[in-house]
């Protein structure tokens, strides 16, 4: 089986135009891209910054304190520490609808690509138990992964704690401890990567829990694991490709570019000809391997199913 990464990518851009600019329908554009919108909300993310700068006054003993001053911290300000947790449970809350909204959208924006339409009502309604399901995945998953986290940095403590002097064991420690938490974190990206490019679309055609559509969809990852490891690297590509654009037309624009692309929403339907374009290219990648995984083919009885 000959499998291509240009021709499928060729395929959505061809849609794109066609859903987007033939013709051109601006009423168009804001619904799809509140449905994108809608699909995205849980998968943005804000990157963090570690100033390297200070690490001349890295203390061990300090790191080892860390438990007890918490603890003394929680003794003398009880009700700031009070209010901290409500306002961590608000803010758990908050990430947890986002989840909900976002695995609802997901199905909402691959119908109106599938089906180059522009409906909310009628996929937010007709995908409901498959919506469902994927949160109660996402949210399980979301909490294996932060489990995974936390042991990580509490074994990282553990390593941190229990060397005094010897300097050469304890950087061998923290480099294996790095080299597993980078296997690990390439493995979360590519199960994440992997549910919202060909497991969603599974669902949508199946009708299936994301359990199931797992199970359809492992025989045919583990019989073309190299193509499907090769996607990942195509699209992080593409990725990079895309930030430089866009930090290119910011700066083409003095800075203008940068304030569209920071509101929510508004971003959205500035970037949909992309958008569009990479959830289309990973259906269309996906039905290279074969007319039952092809969703396409099926988008007609779909719509037509759906009720009014």
């Amino acid at each position: 089986m000959s499998i291509s990464y240009s021709a499928p990518l060729s395929k959505a851009w061809q849609r794109m135009k066609e859903a987007l600019f033939r013709p051109f329908d601006l009423a168009k554009w804001f619904v799809v891209g509140f449905t994108a919108f809608l699909a995205g909300l849980a998968d943005g993310g804000s990157g963090s910054r570690w100033d390297i700068s200070d690490t001349r006054h890295f203390d061990l003993d300090e790191l080892r304190e860390i438990p007890q001053n918490l603890k003394d911290w929680y003794d003398d300000y009880s009700e700031w520490a009070a209010l901290i947790i409500i306002g961590i449970v608000a803010v758990i809350a908050l990430i947890i609808l986002i989840i909900w909204l976002s695995s609802r959208g997901k199905f909402m924006f691959l119908h109106n690509v599938v089906n180059n339409s522009s409906d909310v009502s009628r996929p937010w309604h007709a995908y409901k138990k498959e919506g469902d399901s994927l949160f109660l995945w996402r949210l399980v998953f979301a909490l294996v992964a932060i489990g995974m986290i936390a042991m990580f940095a509490i074994q990282f403590y553990f390593v941190i704690s229990e060397y005094e002097t010897s300097t050469g064991n304890l950087f061998l420690s923290i480099g294996g401890l790095v080299l597993v938490g980078l296997i690990s974190f390439i493995v979360i990206g590519y199960v994440s990567l992997f549910l919202d490019n060909f497991i969603v679309p599974i669902m949508y055609r199946y009708r299936m829990t994301t359990t199931e559509a797992w199970n359809y969809f492992l025989p045919i990852l583990r019989q073309n694991l190299l193509q499907f490891i090769l996607y990942g690297l195509f699209i992080l590509a593409l990725l990079i490709g895309l930030v430089i654009g866009i930090i290119i037309i910011g700066f083409m624009t003095c800075c203008v570019g940068f304030i569209l692309f920071v509101i929510p929403y508004i971003n959205t339907v500035v970037l949909l000809p992309i958008i569009y374009t990479f959830r289309a290219f990973s259906v269309e990648f996906l039905a290279q391997f074969g007319e039952e995984f092809n969703v396409f083919l099926s988008s007609e009885s779909l719509s037509s199913a759906l009720p009014d």
